[in-house]
């Protein structure tokens, strides 16, 4: 298990590592890589989900197990973060960033991971599992800075940034199209598949190219405190979770997988936007990118089913 497991992740380190080098050597200007970005998040990994969703064969898959899994780990870690916020003694800038680095996680690593690990099949319980995780996460960070960042956002802002966000719209949208039984004519099949296809490696060279060491600085303590929650705190809730939902065999190998994920690097732009301290975020990002490396397959070894 642990050989395939390695073998599994070596592709994903690889291009990690191909877009931080690119972007070191400056082999492609700066201005490319923001784009990159965008184009996956708003236009590819949103096309590979309504395809996934709308053309998989969900039954017999464990669908609400691995959904209320998911989703009741991470209000639990959540609720355990904002317990412990007088203890940690952190800033309310500095906590959102704290926040994020420990409940937010990577669609690119995490799809990909799914694909390598656990072959093509596992990409609807994939598709499911984001559909679950990216509304509760989004909900969850959005009302930490209403109440610590610097830039409260109101309901209305709120509701509006949940209702544009192109992830939430395309799950939402690919489950409309499953469960109507519409499905995807045929040309629109072809087109969104192979959209879908592009997503993934793009979108790991972007997260190699988003590394930035230098972000750590001052905030190594916070960013060790985020990363202890995410890849120790997360997976221990989440198995006790999958135990008390039932949930077994592959699904309960990727809820576990997806549990152990390096936080996104539009944890940043987030931060950012909503008044949190997007420096210590920065800085969390880079060393869960690299963290993963390990906390990934040990994660896997220790609590996924054999």
């Amino acid at each position: 298990m642990i050989g395939a497991i390695l073998l599994a992740l070596v592709p994903i380190a690889l291009l990690i590592a191909l877009g931080h080098g690119m972007h070191r050597l400056r082999f492609l200007p700066d201005a490319f890589w923001p784009q990159a970005e965008r184009l996956s998040y708003y236009v590819l990994l949103p096309a590979l989900f309504v395809h996934v969703l709308a053309t998989a064969d969900l039954r017999g898959l464990p669908v609400a197990a691995l959904a209320l899994t998911l989703m009741s780990a991470i209000i639990v870690v959540s609720g355990i973060l904002v317990l412990a916020k007088r203890w940690l003694g952190y800033g309310d800038a500095a906590f959102t960033s704290v926040f994020q680095g420990g409940v937010r996680f990577n669609n690119y690593v995490g799809l990909s991971a799914a694909g390598s690990m656990l072959g093509a099949s596992a990409l609807p319980l994939a598709a499911v599992a984001n559909a679950a995780i990216v509304p509760t996460v989004n909900v969850l960070c959005v009302l930490v800075f209403a109440r610590w960042g610097s830039a409260q956002p109101t309901l209305r802002g709120v509701l509006r940034g949940l209702a544009l966000n192109p992830l939430l719209m395309s799950c939402v949208l690919g489950i409309v199209l499953q469960v109507s039984g519409l499905g995807l004519p045929r040309g629109l099949d072809a087109f969104l598949k192979a959209l879908g296809q592009a997503s993934l490696p793009i979108g790991l060279l972007c997260v190699g190219a988003a590394l930035d060491w230098h972000a750590l600085g001052r905030g190594m303590k916070p960013a060790l405190v985020a990363s202890f929650v995410k890849f120790v705190l997360m997976p221990l809730v989440t198995y006790a979770a999958l135990k008390g939902f039932g949930l077994g065999g592959p699904a309960a190998t990727l809820a576990i997988l997806f549990q152990s994920l390096p936080t996104a690097s539009s944890s940043y732009v987030m931060a950012r936007q909503l008044g949190g301290d997007a420096p210590l975020m920065a800085g969390i990002c880079a060393l869960q990118t690299v963290l993963a490396a390990l906390a990934v397959p040990l994660a896997l070894i220790l609590l996924a089913p054999g």
